[in-house]
């Protein structure tokens, strides 16, 4: 199984997220906006690169792991 959709599925679901974010910033410029973007927008942000690192990291095991079988 490779996890590349699923990577790239979430990546561009962060980024339509991210431009829906920016576009609502445009019009919401109060100090709630703010504590909500540091409270809940930034870390999903982070955790969501967090994730596709890992990703990648487990891609790479899994295919590591095929050949591996497949050379045996």
């Amino acid at each position: 199984m490779r996890l590349n959709h699923h990577k790239g599925r979430l990546s561009g679901l962060s980024k339509e997220l991210l431009r829906t974010w920016q576009d609502t910033q445009e019009v919401w410029q109060d100090r709630k906006c703010r504590e909500f973007d540091q409270t809940y927008m930034q870390p999903l942000f982070d955790s969501v690169d967090h994730a596709v690192a890992a990703i990648d990291d487990l891609d790479r095991i899994l295919q590591k792991l095929r050949n591996d079988c497949e050379n045996e």
